[in-house]
Protein backbone atom coordinates (compact mmCIF):
# COMPACT_ATOMS: atom_id res chain seq x y z
CA UNK A 1 0.00 0.00 0.00
CA UNK A 2 3.05 2.87 0.92
CA UNK A 3 4.45 1.31 -1.89
CA UNK A 4 1.19 1.78 -4.24
CA UNK A 5 0.95 5.32 -2.73
CA UNK A 6 5.00 6.50 -3.19
CA UNK A 7 3.78 5.18 -6.85
CA UNK A 8 1.47 7.81 -7.01
CA UNK A 9 2.96 10.57 -5.53
CA UNK A 10 5.71 10.14 -7.92
CA UNK A 11 3.73 10.45 -10.82
CA UNK A 12 1.73 13.24 -9.22
CA UNK A 13 4.81 15.09 -8.81
CA UNK A 14 5.85 14.35 -12.19
CA UNK A 15 2.37 15.80 -13.92
CA UNK A 16 2.70 19.02 -11.51
CA UNK A 17 5.76 19.97 -12.97
CA UNK A 18 5.57 19.30 -16.39
CA UNK A 19 2.55 21.58 -15.65
CA UNK A 20 4.77 24.14 -14.45
CA UNK A 21 7.34 23.47 -17.11
CA UNK A 22 4.46 24.15 -19.78
CA UNK A 23 3.08 27.23 -17.76
CA UNK A 24 7.08 28.80 -18.18
CA UNK A 25 7.06 28.30 -21.27
CA UNK A 26 3.75 30.15 -22.09
CA UNK A 27 5.17 32.51 -20.45
CA UNK A 28 8.23 32.78 -22.29
CA UNK A 29 7.04 32.27 -25.94
CA UNK A 30 6.21 35.30 -27.53
CA UNK A 31 3.06 36.16 -28.44
CA UNK A 32 3.59 36.99 -31.91
CA UNK A 33 6.40 35.66 -34.46
CA UNK A 34 9.49 37.73 -34.45
CA UNK A 35 8.91 38.06 -38.55
CA UNK A 36 5.79 39.25 -38.87
CA UNK A 37 6.33 42.42 -40.67
CA UNK A 38 7.50 40.02 -43.07
CA UNK A 39 5.51 37.51 -43.52
CA UNK A 40 1.72 38.58 -42.48
CA UNK A 41 -0.34 38.99 -46.03
CA UNK A 42 -1.24 42.42 -47.26
CA UNK A 43 -3.80 43.28 -49.66
CA UNK A 44 -2.61 47.14 -50.71
CA UNK A 45 0.31 49.37 -51.05
CA UNK A 46 -0.11 51.24 -48.06
CA UNK A 47 -0.89 48.40 -45.54
CA UNK A 48 2.43 46.34 -47.13
CA UNK A 49 4.42 50.20 -46.84
CA UNK A 50 3.21 50.72 -42.66
CA UNK A 51 4.00 46.51 -42.33
CA UNK A 52 7.35 46.72 -42.91
CA UNK A 53 9.88 48.33 -39.72
CA UNK A 54 10.26 52.01 -40.37
CA UNK A 55 13.82 53.73 -40.66
CA UNK A 56 14.56 54.13 -36.86
CA UNK A 57 16.78 52.23 -35.19
CA UNK A 58 15.37 51.56 -31.90
CA UNK A 59 16.37 51.97 -28.14
CA UNK A 60 15.07 50.08 -25.33
CA UNK A 61 14.47 51.53 -21.39
CA UNK A 62 12.70 50.00 -18.12
CA UNK A 63 12.12 51.00 -14.99
CA UNK A 64 10.56 48.69 -11.95
CA UNK A 65 8.11 49.73 -10.03
CA UNK A 66 5.81 48.29 -7.19
CA UNK A 67 2.91 48.05 -8.89
CA UNK A 68 1.03 45.04 -9.87
CA UNK A 69 2.09 45.57 -13.46
CA UNK A 70 6.02 44.94 -12.23
CA UNK A 71 7.58 47.61 -14.29
CA UNK A 72 7.66 50.45 -17.09
CA UNK A 73 8.71 48.93 -20.54
CA UNK A 74 9.65 52.06 -23.46
CA UNK A 75 10.86 51.46 -26.69
CA UNK A 76 11.95 54.32 -28.78
CA UNK A 77 13.62 56.26 -31.89
CA UNK A 78 17.08 55.63 -31.03
CA UNK A 79 17.99 59.13 -32.41
CA UNK A 80 15.75 60.85 -29.31
CA UNK A 81 19.02 60.54 -27.74
CA UNK A 82 20.59 63.07 -30.19
CA UNK A 83 17.63 65.18 -31.01
CA UNK A 84 15.97 68.30 -29.68
CA UNK A 85 12.37 67.29 -31.32
CA UNK A 86 9.79 65.71 -29.65
CA UNK A 87 8.27 62.14 -31.00
CA UNK A 88 4.70 61.22 -29.94
CA UNK A 89 3.59 58.85 -28.19
CA UNK A 90 1.69 55.36 -28.05
CA UNK A 91 0.41 53.94 -24.84
CA UNK A 92 -0.10 50.03 -25.42
CA UNK A 93 -2.76 47.81 -23.17
CA UNK A 94 -2.35 44.17 -22.89
CA UNK A 95 -4.46 41.48 -24.13
CA UNK A 96 -5.64 38.72 -21.17
CA UNK A 97 -2.01 37.32 -20.09
CA UNK A 98 0.04 38.63 -22.74
CA UNK A 99 2.07 40.81 -21.02
CA UNK A 100 4.50 43.78 -23.01
CA UNK A 101 7.72 40.98 -22.46
CA UNK A 102 5.67 38.75 -24.89
CA UNK A 103 5.37 40.82 -28.18
CA UNK A 104 8.03 43.05 -28.05
CA UNK A 105 8.68 43.14 -32.06
CA UNK A 106 5.32 44.88 -32.04
CA UNK A 107 6.63 47.76 -29.59
CA UNK A 108 9.84 47.85 -31.85
CA UNK A 109 7.72 48.19 -35.22
CA UNK A 110 5.78 51.45 -33.78
CA UNK A 111 8.96 52.54 -32.29
CA UNK A 112 10.71 52.37 -35.87
CA UNK A 113 8.32 54.32 -37.42
CA UNK A 114 9.01 57.58 -34.65
CA UNK A 115 6.99 56.67 -31.69
CA UNK A 116 7.74 56.14 -28.43
CA UNK A 117 6.01 53.27 -26.77
CA UNK A 118 5.22 52.29 -23.85
CA UNK A 119 3.64 49.01 -22.06
CA UNK A 120 3.99 47.15 -18.88
CA UNK A 121 3.11 43.41 -17.55
CA UNK A 122 -0.20 43.98 -16.55
CA UNK A 123 -2.38 41.01 -17.09
CA UNK A 124 -5.72 42.91 -16.31
CA UNK A 125 -5.80 45.92 -18.39
CA UNK A 126 -9.59 46.48 -19.13
CA UNK A 127 -9.88 49.13 -16.38
CA UNK A 128 -7.03 51.43 -18.08
CA UNK A 129 -5.18 52.35 -14.77
CA UNK A 130 -1.73 50.28 -15.67
CA UNK A 131 -2.18 52.28 -18.76
CA UNK A 132 -2.69 55.85 -17.09
CA UNK A 133 0.22 55.59 -15.02
CA UNK A 134 1.98 54.78 -17.47
CA UNK A 135 0.65 57.92 -19.23
CA UNK A 136 1.34 59.93 -15.98
CA UNK A 137 5.33 58.18 -15.76
CA UNK A 138 6.29 59.00 -19.50
CA UNK A 139 4.84 62.58 -18.77
CA UNK A 140 6.67 63.28 -15.52
CA UNK A 141 9.92 61.65 -17.53
CA UNK A 142 9.25 64.09 -20.00
CA UNK A 143 9.51 67.19 -17.67
CA UNK A 144 12.52 65.25 -15.31
CA UNK A 145 16.03 67.23 -16.79
CA UNK A 146 17.63 63.63 -15.53
CA UNK A 147 15.46 61.66 -18.22
CA UNK A 148 16.92 60.70 -21.40
CA UNK A 149 12.78 61.33 -22.22
CA UNK A 150 13.33 64.88 -21.05
CA UNK A 151 11.20 67.11 -23.43
CA UNK A 152 11.21 64.19 -26.13
CA UNK A 153 7.69 63.64 -25.96
CA UNK A 154 5.02 65.50 -28.00
CA UNK A 155 2.36 65.85 -25.43
CA UNK A 156 -0.03 67.36 -28.20
CA UNK A 157 0.09 63.82 -30.01
CA UNK A 158 -0.73 60.76 -27.73
CA UNK A 159 -2.58 57.75 -29.02
CA UNK A 160 -3.68 53.97 -27.42
CA UNK A 161 -3.90 50.82 -28.53
CA UNK A 162 -4.85 47.35 -27.30
CA UNK A 163 -5.60 44.53 -28.34
CA UNK A 164 -9.06 41.81 -26.90
CA UNK A 165 -9.45 43.02 -23.28
CA UNK A 166 -6.40 45.97 -23.89
CA UNK A 167 -9.27 46.69 -26.57
CA UNK A 168 -12.21 47.36 -23.80
CA UNK A 169 -9.16 48.78 -21.55
CA UNK A 170 -8.81 51.59 -24.72
CA UNK A 171 -12.33 52.73 -24.57
CA UNK A 172 -11.73 53.10 -20.78
CA UNK A 173 -8.37 54.45 -21.24
CA UNK A 174 -8.84 57.64 -23.78
CA UNK A 175 -12.54 58.32 -21.43
CA UNK A 176 -12.68 57.50 -17.90
CA UNK A 177 -8.91 57.89 -16.51
CA UNK A 178 -7.39 61.07 -15.19
CA UNK A 179 -5.08 61.45 -18.29
CA UNK A 180 -7.84 60.70 -20.53
CA UNK A 181 -8.13 64.36 -22.16
CA UNK A 182 -4.03 63.66 -23.29
CA UNK A 183 -5.12 61.25 -25.83
CA UNK A 184 -5.50 62.28 -29.47
CA UNK A 185 -6.87 58.89 -31.07
CA UNK A 186 -7.35 55.04 -30.24
CA UNK A 187 -6.97 52.10 -31.72
CA UNK A 188 -9.00 49.13 -30.58
CA UNK A 189 -8.35 45.44 -32.16
CA UNK A 190 -10.53 42.65 -31.36
CA UNK A 191 -12.23 44.66 -27.77
CA UNK A 192 -14.22 42.32 -26.14
CA UNK A 193 -18.02 43.32 -27.34
CA UNK A 194 -19.93 45.19 -24.79
CA UNK A 195 -22.25 42.29 -23.19
CA UNK A 196 -19.38 39.67 -23.02
CA UNK A 197 -17.64 43.09 -21.10
CA UNK A 198 -20.31 43.89 -18.73
CA UNK A 199 -20.74 39.39 -17.93
CA UNK A 200 -16.45 40.10 -16.64
CA UNK A 201 -17.26 43.24 -15.03
CA UNK A 202 -15.08 45.37 -17.54
CA UNK A 203 -17.52 47.94 -17.91
CA UNK A 204 -16.80 51.02 -20.54
CA UNK A 205 -19.10 53.89 -22.38
CA UNK A 206 -18.84 54.18 -25.91
CA UNK A 207 -20.87 57.25 -25.97
CA UNK A 208 -18.13 59.03 -24.20
CA UNK A 209 -15.53 58.33 -26.85
CA UNK A 210 -14.05 62.15 -28.14
CA UNK A 211 -11.33 61.13 -29.97
CA UNK A 212 -11.32 59.49 -33.60
CA UNK A 213 -11.29 55.56 -33.41
CA UNK A 214 -10.00 52.89 -35.72
CA UNK A 215 -11.96 49.02 -35.07
CA UNK A 216 -10.54 46.15 -36.19
CA UNK A 217 -10.72 42.51 -35.72
CA UNK A 218 -10.90 39.11 -37.27
CA UNK A 219 -13.54 37.25 -38.66
CA UNK A 220 -12.26 33.47 -37.97
CA UNK A 221 -13.08 30.86 -35.46
CA UNK A 222 -15.98 30.92 -32.48
CA UNK A 223 -13.09 32.61 -29.65
CA UNK A 224 -13.53 35.78 -32.03
CA UNK A 225 -16.74 35.39 -33.92
CA UNK A 226 -18.85 34.24 -31.08
CA UNK A 227 -17.23 35.25 -27.82
CA UNK A 228 -14.99 37.86 -28.26
CA UNK A 229 -17.04 40.31 -30.74
CA UNK A 230 -19.57 38.95 -33.19
CA UNK A 231 -20.31 40.65 -36.07
CA UNK A 232 -23.50 42.68 -34.96
CA UNK A 233 -21.53 43.24 -31.87
CA UNK A 234 -18.91 44.96 -33.99
CA UNK A 235 -21.27 46.79 -35.87
CA UNK A 236 -23.66 48.06 -32.63
CA UNK A 237 -20.47 49.24 -30.77
CA UNK A 238 -18.98 51.35 -33.73
CA UNK A 239 -22.70 53.09 -34.44
CA UNK A 240 -22.66 54.27 -30.56
CA UNK A 241 -19.08 55.87 -30.93
CA UNK A 242 -19.96 59.66 -32.29
CA UNK A 243 -16.51 60.82 -33.04
CA UNK A 244 -14.63 60.13 -35.82
CA UNK A 245 -14.21 56.02 -36.65
CA UNK A 246 -13.00 53.46 -39.26
CA UNK A 247 -13.71 49.91 -38.39
CA UNK A 248 -12.86 46.53 -40.91
CA UNK A 249 -12.21 42.69 -40.17
CA UNK A 250 -10.11 41.07 -41.81
CA UNK A 251 -10.67 38.22 -43.18
CA UNK A 252 -9.97 34.60 -42.05
CA UNK A 253 -7.88 35.42 -39.16
CA UNK A 254 -8.25 34.23 -35.45
CA UNK A 255 -8.23 36.59 -32.32
CA UNK A 256 -4.55 36.17 -31.34
CA UNK A 257 -3.42 36.74 -35.18
CA UNK A 258 -5.37 39.82 -35.05
CA UNK A 259 -2.69 41.17 -32.32
CA UNK A 260 -0.22 41.97 -34.94
CA UNK A 261 -2.11 41.06 -38.09
CA UNK A 262 -3.54 44.69 -38.38
CA UNK A 263 -0.27 46.28 -38.18
CA UNK A 264 0.10 47.77 -41.58
CA UNK A 265 -3.63 50.19 -41.24
CA UNK A 266 -2.62 50.52 -37.58
CA UNK A 267 0.89 51.95 -38.10
CA UNK A 268 -0.81 54.12 -40.75
CA UNK A 269 -3.58 55.33 -38.05
CA UNK A 270 -1.08 56.53 -35.86
CA UNK A 271 1.40 57.93 -38.70
CA UNK A 272 -1.60 59.75 -40.26
CA UNK A 273 -3.25 60.93 -36.53
CA UNK A 274 0.27 61.65 -34.89
CA UNK A 275 2.21 62.20 -37.42
CA UNK A 276 0.20 64.16 -39.48
CA UNK A 277 1.29 61.35 -42.84
CA UNK A 278 -0.56 62.34 -45.84
CA UNK A 279 0.30 59.00 -47.45
CA UNK A 280 -1.03 57.38 -44.74
CA UNK A 281 -3.83 58.90 -44.45
CA UNK A 282 -5.11 57.93 -48.37
CA UNK A 283 -5.35 54.43 -46.34
CA UNK A 284 -8.70 55.96 -44.77
CA UNK A 285 -9.42 58.98 -46.58
CA UNK A 286 -11.33 60.13 -49.67
CA UNK A 287 -13.65 57.74 -51.83
CA UNK A 288 -10.65 55.81 -53.06
CA UNK A 289 -9.89 55.03 -49.31
CA UNK A 290 -7.56 52.20 -49.50
CA UNK A 291 -8.90 50.29 -46.87
CA UNK A 292 -12.50 50.67 -48.69
CA UNK A 293 -10.91 48.27 -51.74
CA UNK A 294 -8.80 45.71 -49.78
CA UNK A 295 -10.15 42.17 -50.44
CA UNK A 296 -8.17 41.01 -47.58
CA UNK A 297 -10.74 43.19 -45.32
CA UNK A 298 -14.77 43.07 -45.10
CA UNK A 299 -17.45 45.08 -43.15
CA UNK A 300 -15.13 48.34 -43.62
CA UNK A 301 -16.71 51.25 -43.01
CA UNK A 302 -15.70 55.00 -42.56
CA UNK A 303 -17.40 57.76 -41.03
CA UNK A 304 -14.84 60.78 -40.05
CA UNK A 305 -17.36 63.37 -40.04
Amino acid sequence: MKKALKTMGMIFLVILSLIVLLFIKAALTPAIPKNYTETVKTGGEIEKRYLRNGSYSVGYYEQKNEEDFKKYEIWYPDTLKDTKSPFPLIVVLNGTGVKASKYKEQFRHFASWGFVVIGTEEEESWDAVAADKSLAFIISQNENQDSIFYQKIDVDNIGAVGHSQGGAGVFNAVTEMEHSFLYKTAVSVSPTHEEQAVSLGWHYDLAEISVPVFMAAGSKGDFEMKLVIPDGAMKSMYDKIASPKVMARKRDLEHGEMLYSADGYITAWFMWQLQGDEAAAKAFTGDDAEILGNELYREQQIDLG
